[in-house]
């Protein structure tokens, strides 16, 4: 078991830095402008929250969270108030000891429940970098989950594993030797750690 806890915290902190004149500019995401990034956020806290409590459709609010079908549009108003009790319920979630246990499902993948909540803290660390990169602010990850991050994208990056990256991370982007653990995990998920706006 790790805790969700601090990843969470950290994109909950940089939603005040996020002013509405960025919401239609670039991010690290080819396609996705803030606001479609924010709305990924808002579905992939619940989808995961709803895989650590093992809960049925009947229990779900009827939010789409499926990969892939994040839009600008489609972010709530209230994303300032709703995204970060999501972003808690999410570690909450993860902190009990059942969420662990049998299999888990996401976005229509069912794994192991300690593998799946890897993908999950490699969803908030990532989009949260991607989320600090965006709206020039500092992203600050914790060491424990920098270190399942790197485990996890270092993993990604291995040839027989090329397929599965198709539509998830995008080609390895070569960090400088003794570069960072978080700039090593990025790099091996497809992004540049010297990612700016005024670079796109």
């Amino acid at each position: 078991m790790f805790d969700l806890g601090p990843a969470a915290g950290e994109v909950a902190r940089l939603l005040d830095g996020v002013r509405d004149d960025v919401l239609a500019g670039p991010t690290p995401c080819p396609g996705y402008p803030v606001a479609a990034l924010l709305d990924h956020l808002m579905g992939l806290s619940l989808a995961f929250t709803w895989a650590a409590e093992k809960s049925t459709a009947e229990r779900r609010d009827g939010a789409s969270t499926a990969p892939g079908t994040s839009t600008a549009e489609r972010l709530d108003p209230d994303w300032r108030t709703i995204l970060p009790v999501r972003l808690d319920g999410l570690a909450a979630a993860w902190r009990e000891l059942e969420a662990w246990t049998g299999d888990a499902e996401a976005g229509g993948v069912t794994m192991p429940a300690d593998q799946l909540a890897a993908v999950a803290l490699d969803e908030v660390v990532l989009h949260g970098w991607d989320l600090a990169a965006a709206t020039g602010q500092s992203f600050r990850c914790d060491p424990a989950s920098t270190e399942i991050v790197l485990s996890f994208t270092t993993a990604a990056a291995q040839p027989e594993f090329a397929a599965l990256r198709q539509g998830l991370f995008g080609p390895v982007v070569q960090v400088p030797p003794g570069s960072p653990d978080l700039d090593r995990a990025l790099g091996y998920a497809g992004r540049d750690p010297l990612w700016s706006p005024s670079l796109v």
